[in-house]
């Protein structure tokens, strides 16, 4: 048994989790036990992301009850963690977390704080392809958190109210100041903040289904990231899908999970599992004081 911690950096929010795993040799990437013990998130906020990283592992820590740890694996923006002991790229960790919440995906569409990203993978978790936006920050969680605020409601909420009509006030700007100016113009027409915000989740889904389509994903593909939960958002991405005359693949069912936006961090404690059975290290990384 292996004792675990992935930590996942991201722009807006650092994500810890301690995981249990069981491989069944250090070659195994399909048969071992995995067992998630404790997860925490940590918004960065203007914050110093020293201290924010120490917060969400900490918490973590504590929350699993483990006095030891044999591996600290970090991805995304924690290369220079000083007590970890090994680091791995993104596409790699969301690839395996997914597979872990969603054995049957064979794609992740990962959606961040600044950037989204689709990764195609096989049922290792091998990365057979991706694609990232390359557009403004109108595609990101940090633009529709600063529309939520402007219309004066939570992100929890957003994703309720854009189901709420049927039709949404078309976006017309992929720019995120642009598109900022745009809700302004709608709020002062009078504009419903459901209706905004539909049409806002229309403009992203469309964006993140030719992310789909360009790593020829199908079958499941999982959402993972912060903007994962957002019902509304899901539901304008797989409306993009469908509705995309120039698909060449088959049917595509997004997923998500409660543990969605802690992927990255999850893939990270798994494959640091992996490398930990390999170098066969006696000392644990990090014990309590």
């Amino acid at each position: 048994m292996t004792i675990t911690a992935g930590i996942d950096v991201g722009s807006g929010t650092v994500k810890a989790v301690v995981m249990q795993v069981v491989p069944d040799g250090p070659n195994s990437r399909t048969n071992s036990v995995e067992q998630v013990l404790a997860s925490h998130a940590s918004r960065i906020r203007r914050r110093d992301v020293a201290d924010v990283i120490d917060e969400a592992f900490k918490r973590a820590v504590a929350a699993s009850g483990v006095d030891a740890i044999d591996y600290v694996a970090t991805t995304g923006e924690g290369e220079d963690i000083n007590f970890a002991t090994g680091h791995f790229y993104g596409m790699t960790t969301h690839a395996r977390g997914a597979l872990f919440l969603a054995p049957e995906a064979r794609a992740v569409l990962d959606v961040g704080s600044l950037h989204a990203r689709a990764v195609a993978m096989d049922q290792r978790g091998k990365v057979l392809g991706y694609k990232m936006t390359s557009q403004c920050a109108s595609g990101s969680g940090q633009f529709l958190e600063n529309i939520a605020r402007y219309l004066g409601v939570s992100l929890a909420e957003v994703g309720t109210l854009s189901l709420s009509v049927g039709d949404g006030e078309k976006v017309s700007s992929i720019c995120a100041v642009l598109a900022e100016t745009d809700v302004i113009n709608m709020v002062s027409r009078g504009i419903s903040p459901p209706a905004i915000l539909r049409g806002i989740h229309d403009s992203m889904g469309g964006r993140f289904a030719r992310l789909v389509r360009a790593v020829k994903a199908e079958g499941t593909v999982f959402m993972s990231g912060g903007l994962a939960g957002d019902v509304g958002l899901k539901a304008a991405i797989a409306r993009a899908i469908e509705g995309d005359k120039r698909r060449t693949t088959g049917p595509v069912t997004l997923v998500n999970d409660p543990l969605s936006i802690h992927a990255g961090a999850i893939g990270a404690a798994i494959w640091g599992a992996y490398r930990h059975a390999c170098i066969a290290n006696e000392e644990p990384a990090w014990t309590a004081a």
